[in-house]
């Protein structure tokens, strides 16, 4: 409100500058706002993203809490709580009367040895919850590299066939202008025509799988609809950076196996939890009374112990039910473990297979189907040759581009698969607060 009345009272001139300059600085943010999310988007960038904003992510974070105060109880001096007891009582006999009282505390004590086993259990399981997170971040970093370059493949794809269309333009054109010059025949021009369109179908086609590549991102990293720009990428075979033995040593890190050890050493020593539980609990109780009539009260200090007989409650329940669990851990945690060398092998593999088949068709085939595009086009220019002959030419060299970028692409989602189930990297940077 101050600053509107000193607007007021300034003058005119003074008042039409403070006016331009506010809307100018809207217009400089404005326009700062529309190109920070024009931007293009880096892999780097999407990780950071997907990571503040994924709400699987967050639960997961925030359960780590409950497991904090499981082990912050398993830590306490003693699991149960002391017990307090107090009683009044009033005394009347036929030669005098008064009040009997008496106080006490009692406290019951483990014998078994069940606090050393319940804090391994609230350990272990915070453990095996901070590597869930850790898998979680993981997958999710797998998920949005492969829409990424999903992206990435799409907007290559989307380049290729731009050059396709002009270049079926061209040689629509040309064919064109010779028959109305009568060389060439009306079903040459025709076919001319049907090439072009099917061309610009074709790239229509992809943009409205660009469109839903993008907004399926977009709902990974929690943005809103459309609000995704390019991103920056390319599909360029690269060194790897790892061997097969590598990986598969690096399987035994993986944070799915290092929680399931964790659980499975947990359920271990919940196993020895119930099995101790079988022992009775030692109840210590110390009391004071003061008891008699009133003149000639007795002060009585106690201390009483009591030890429940084990004799009909075994526990078995318990004792089967965490043995269940430890026995189910253990067969998932081996099943995970062979299941996930078994798919790094077999990746792997098919990794080398699609390397290759790039490699022969970057250096083998593309190239002798870019010259023959070219001399086709020149033979066309004078005459040489038909329109259905550079037609062959023509769809020959789109289908080896075409057959090079999907193999591109599935180089790049098996590369993504293989690092998702070996655990590569073996460890990831740190997590981005949201």
């Amino acid at each position: 409100m101050l600053s509107i009345m000193l607007i007021a009272r300034c003058e005119s001139n003074v008042c039409a500058w403070v006016s331009r300059l506010l809307t100018t600085l809207t217009l400089i943010t404005g326009a700062c706002a529309n190109t920070a999310l024009s931007a293009p988007l880096s892999l780097e960038q999407a990780w950071q993203l997907a990571e503040k904003a994924n709400p699987t992510l967050r639960s997961a974070q925030a359960n780590l809490i409950a497991f904090e105060g499981q082990s912050v109880d398993a830590h306490a001096l003693l699991w149960n709580n002391p017990e307090l007891s107090t009683g009044i009582a009033r005394r009347r006999t036929t030669d005098a009367k008064g009040n009997d009282w008496n106080i006490g505390i009692a406290q019951q004590l483990e014998l078994g040895g069940q606090p050393t086993h319940r804090r391994e259990v609230a350990q272990q399981e915070w453990a095996a919850a901070k590597e869930a997170v850790q898998e979680i971040r993981r997958q999710i970093r797998g998920e949005v590299e492969q829409r990424f370059y999903k992206i990435v493949a799409l907007q290559m794809r989307i380049d290729a066939e731009q050059k396709t269309l002009k270049l079926m333009e061209e040689s629509a054109s040309i064919v064109k202008k010779r028959f109305k010059a009568g060389e060439d025949s009306r079903l040459d021009n025709n076919l001319a025509l049907v090439e072009f369109e099917r061309a610009r179908n074709q790239l229509t086609l992809l943009n409205e799988q660009l469109l839903q590549a993008r907004a399926e991102l977009a709902t990974t990293l929690q943005l809103p609809m459309g609000n995704v720009p390019d991103v920056v990428g390319d599909l360029t075979l690269r060194p790897l950076g790892y061997t097969l033995g590598q990986l598969l040593t690096t399987v035994e890190d993986r944070p799915q196996l290092k929680a399931l050890g964790y659980r499975e050493r947990a359920a271990r020593s919940r196993l020895g939890l119930e099995r101790a539980s079988i022992y009775p609990d030692l109840t210590v109780g110390l009391s004071t009374a003061r008891e008699g009539p009133s003149g000639a009260q007795d002060k009585i200090i106690g201390l009483n112990l009591s030890l429940p007989l084990p004799l009909f409650k075994r526990n078995a329940t318990g004792i089967g039910r965490a043995s269940a669990d430890l026995t189910q851990t253990q067969i998932e945690r081996e099943a995970t473990r062979r299941n996930a060398r078994a798919q790094v092998s077999t990746l792997w593999q098919t990794l080398e297979s699609l390397r290759n088949r790039v490699n022969r068709l970057q250096n083998e085939v593309l190239p002798r189907l870019d010259e023959n595009q070219r001399l086709s086009q020149k033979a066309l220019r004078v005459g040489e040759i038909g329109f259905a002959q550079l037609l062959l030419v023509n769809r020959q060299a789109l289908d080896a581009r075409r057959d090079l970028l999907d193999a591109m692409t599935e180089f790049e989602q098996t590369r993504i698969a293989l690092e998702q189930a070996s655990g590569w990297p073996a460890t990831l940077p740190g997590l981005v607060k949201p």
